[in-house]
């Protein structure tokens, strides 16, 4: 069976984070393994609160999986400082680890801070150049490029900065009332636009954690980029459309939607 890490955030209402990947990643067919980089107090109205683990305690959880079952994909969320970056990049360095999803969790669905001003540029520098591709939405595809997005050729000439200067593809996500629900990715000077569908809900808490963990998914089972990021969205369409309503704001998606059989009845 084909494996995958994710290196992320707990969220304690099980939308986003950890929990979100771990159900994406089991979801499109592969065994899920974690390394924990915070908690979080938080539900479907907001974060209360973040307590960071040490970065020697998230390299010791990284240790722990890839000396035992080595991931076949790694998808890199909510890493709030710059040890913990630091952590993470000598490790993924150190085991050679292929198939790195970053993506770069810099404000939560409800408006939230999750990372600090230094470590963005840390997390640039050091992660971005270890991964396959970087899964920016709006507002954080124009903090790592640094120009305003105001519509599709805003997206491609973001794109093109960021894959240019940090070597990696980039998938530019759109539903920031940018360009509706369609996505770019950018390999370089290839640029490939995914379209997807607009679904009326207000439900999307963690849409950005599952698409990178899916992505990650089915980069672990061999897929290329392309069809990765292609199965991806068709995947959290399906979450989306599902119509799941649970909490007071901004719920979550239902990522079991396609769950049949004997033990889910």
């Amino acid at each position: 069976m084909n494996t995958a890490l994710t290196i992320a955030g707990s969220d304690s209402s099980g939308g986003a984070g950890i929990q979100a990947d771990i159900k994406a990643m089991t979801m499109n067919g592969v065994y899920a393994m974690s390394a924990i980089t915070a908690l979080t107090a938080q539900n479907t109205t907001g974060v209360s609160g973040i307590m960071e683990v040490t970065p020697e305690f998230l390299r010791m959880q990284i240790d722990s999986v890839f000396t035992d079952i080595y991931p076949d994909a790694v998808k890199i969320g909510m890493v709030s400082s710059s040890g913990l970056i630091h952590a993470i990049s000598e490790a993924l360095r150190f085991y050679g680890a292929k198939n790195i999803v970053a993506d770069p969790v810099m404000v939560s669905t409800s408006g939230a801070k999750l990372i600090s001003d230094d470590a963005v540029r840390t997390l640039a520098e050091e992660l971005l150049p270890l991964s396959v591709v970087v899964t920016p939405n709006i507002p954080e595809a124009e903090i790592l490029s640094g120009i305003e997005i105001r519509g599709r050729d805003d997206m491609e000439r973001a794109g093109a900065k960021i894959s240019g200067d940090y070597g990696c593809a980039v998938l530019v996500k759109g539903g920031h009332s940018v360009s509706d629900a369609d996505d770019l990715l950018c390999e370089g000077k290839k640029l490939t636009w995914f379209h997807g569908e607009r679904i009326n809900t207000t439900n999307t808490h963690g849409t950005g954690c599952t698409l990178s963990s899916a992505i990650a998914a089915n980069l672990a089972k061999g897929h290329n980029l392309p069809d990765s990021v292609r199965l991806a969205k068709e995947y959290i369409s399906g979450a989306l459309g599902a119509m799941l309503d649970l909490g007071k704001g901004s719920g979550p998606m239902n990522h079991a939607f396609n769950l049949t059989g004997k033990f889910s009845g």
